[in-house]
Parts: C-alpha cells; sequence; structure tokens
C-alpha cells in the first residue's frame, strides 16, 4: 500500500496543479511561468543526479575505476531515447504555432499539447517506478525514504506542469472541467510507466545501474531541450534561473534528508 501510494504522489502533483483552472481566471503571468519552468528544471536534474546517477554509480562500484560505465551508456541511452520520441510523437509546445514529431492533420491543437506534456512525464514515471523497483530489491542500496523523495519531488514539479497545461487550455476556448480532464490525463502515464517497471522489476535487476541512469538521461534530455529554452526565452530570464536554483536545492534536500 505504501509503495502504491508512493506511485500515485506525482499524479496527485499533476492533478492539483490541473485544478488550478477552476480557481484562476487568467493565464499564468508570463514570469511565474518562468519561474514555475526553471522550478521543474532544477528539481528534474537534481533527481537525475542524487536519486539516479549516483545510486547506478554506488550498485557498480565492483567494477571499481569502470564504476561510472553502466550509469554513463545509460545516461546516453535515455537521452537517444527521448530524442527519438521527440522525432516520432506528434506534439505541439506551448507559444509555438509549429508542431513537432510526425506530421498528423487528424490530431488537434489540444492533443498535441497534453501529447507534449506526456512526452516530459514518461521519462519521470519510469525514473520512479525503477526507483521503487531498486529500493524493492535486497540488492539495491536504494531505500523506501529516497524512493519516496524522489516521487515528492516530481509532484512538487508536477504541480506547475499541471496547471502550465490546463490554463492554456481554457483560454482556447474549451471549458473548465476538459481543461482539468485533460491535465489529469497528461500525469496518468507516470504511475502506468511506474506500475508496469516494478511489475518486471525482478527481471530488471540485473541491469538496474543502466535503468536508473537511463531514466536519469531522459530526464535530462527534457530539461535541456524543453524546459530551459521555454524558461530562457525574451526578457527576464534570469527569473528561470533562481527558479532553477530553488527547484535544484529542495530537491537535493528532500533526497540527502529522506534518503
Amino acid at each position: 500500500m505504501n509503495i502504491l501510494m508512493g506511485l500515485l504522489i506525482p499524479l496527485a502533483g499533476t492533478t492539483l496543479g490541473a485544478a488550478c483552472v477552476f480557481i484562476m481566471k487568467k493565464e499564468l503571468n508570463q514570469l511565474v511561468n518562468k519561474a514555475l519552468l526553471g522550478f521543474a528544471s532544477g528539481v528534474m536534474i537534481a533527481a537525475s543526479v542524487w536519486s539516479l546517477i549516483i545510486p547506478a554509480i554506488d550498485m557498480s562500484s565492483n567494477m571499481n575505476k569502470f564504476a561510472f560505465f553502466p550509469a554513463a551508456i545509460g545516461v546516453l541511452i535515455g537521452i537517444v531515447f527521448m530524442l527519438i520520441l521527440d522525432k516520432v510523437i506528434p506534439h505541439l509546445h506551448l507559444d509555438n504555432d509549429k508542431p513537432e514529431g510526425v506530421k498528423s492533420e487528424k490530431l488537434r491543437k489540444t492533443t498535441m499539447l497534453v501529447l507534449a506534456v506526456v512526452l516530459h512525464n514518461i521519462p519521470e514515471g519510469m525514473a520512479v517506478g525503477i526507483v521503487f523497483a531498486g529500493a524493492m530489491s535486497t540488492e539495491s542500496a536504494i531505500t523506501i525514504a529516497g524512493a519516496f523523495a524522489l516521487s515528492i519531488g516530481i509532484a512538487i514539479q508536477n504541480f506547475p506542469e499541471g496547471a502550465i497545461i490546463s490554463m492554456p487550455l481554457k483560454s482556447e476556448g474549451i471549458s473548465k472541467g476538459k481543461s482539468f480532464f485533460y491535465g489529469f490525463l497528461s500525469g496518468v502515464v507516470e504511475p502506468i510507466g511506474a506500475i508496469l517497471t516494478i511489475v518486471f522489476s525482478k527481471a530488471l535487476t540485473p541491469i538496474m545501474p543502466y535503468l536508473l541512469s537511463f531514466a536519469a538521461g531522459a530526464m535530462i534530455y527534457v530539461v535541456v531541450e524543453e524546459l530551459i529554452p521555454e524558461s530562457s526565452t525574451g526578457e527576464h530570464s534570469n527569473i528561470g534561473t533562481i527558479g532553477f536554483a530553488i527547484g535544484f536545492v529542495l530537491m537535493m534536500i528532500l533526497d540527502v534528508a529522506l534518503g
């Protein structure tokens, strides 16, 4: 039951963020949006380092000087994996009229906006599932508290993501209820991916260091490719940088204090 709750925490963050559509009349202020994007970037980078890459290296300590190898390979594969998804899945980012991925005239703008956020959430769901699978394994040094720290950190950064998807949808003329539902739906991929990872955890245990760093690489790709550029465009880019610093430090504190 505790593990199931841990897997659902990130979805709760997305859901609460999407619920902002019921209490906020206007779109998010541009400065607030930059700060939230920067904050999400900081959380994801810190989680990638402390919750995924460092444990992957620790689990490979028997390789001595080459303990970095599984982590290095995993990060690179994770980045390539997300690069492929980015090129294949049709999606549309906020404040951008040109869709990315495979061209599809049948998909509506709202659907492609949701798919853009789903792309962000895929590596996050994988990360949570892999860390909880590692915590359940006797061969891993990852603790349940450390897994919850990652889950809570991702939930915190999911809150602005939920608002960032639901608020613009409302401004596109979609009802509040549907805007909330789309925001909620964008986060459902996380617990699904996490549960599937745990189901196959016994078979995945031998390659756990690679999987941990794979999830880290996927999240790093999302941050570098999407979140940081969006938080840095136009004026007041320093707001995004401040948000990044706060998110990074908060996630670092959570991981060390709870791990």
